[in-house]
């Protein structure tokens, strides 16, 4: 049998680690569904894309290549897929890298029964705006569907900080 969770656009919550990023006329969107798992975990799930988004992925990154953009993110010692982890916390992880043409991060936040993906993106240039402005429609349904990926996984306990 099928689930088909709930997901929902959500404000992002007061206390995220995000705020400290953010910058006038960002983009930032946030989506939450119920469950329990650790932001770790929900944040690993996230980020180990079903088969029609790795084919969206590698698309990126043919498209990309020839501008110089990243198509693996930076070095660094810890990493969920290409996205280097900035922060972690008992209820929140923030991860992501600055680029040439946009900085972005995501936060993984787990509280109460809810998780959230946010997404902020600070744009530098119009390559920044024009990208974000094309991948916008992919990106809503990568998010939406990795929420709902989140709440049929079974619950995870925390991860300590």
């Amino acid at each position: 049998m099928f689930f088909a969770p709930r997901v929902t656009a959500t404000p992002l919550p007061a206390d995220s680690a995000l705020h400290g990023h953010m910058k006038r006329g960002d983009f930032l969107d946030c989506y939450s569904v119920s469950s329990t798992t650790s932001p770790r975990a929900a944040a690993e799930m996230i980020t180990a894309f079903p088969g029609w988004a790795q084919i969206l992925v590698r698309l990126r990154g043919l498209i990309t290549t020839p501008f110089g953009l990243s198509q693996d993110g930076p070095d660094a010692a810890d990493k969920l897929g290409p996205f280097p982890v900035e922060s972690e916390t008992g209820t929140e992880l923030i991860a992501g890298f600055n680029d040439r043409h946009l900085d972005f991060r995501v936060s993984v936040r787990s509280e109460d029964g809810v998780v959230s993906l946010a997404t902020w993106v600070h744009t530098h240039n119009m390559g920044g705006r024009l990208y974000l402005a094309a991948i916008m429609p992919f990106h809503v349904l990568i998010a939406r569907d990795a929420l709902a990926r989140v709440a049929r996984a079974p619950a995870t306990p925390p991860h300590p900080a």
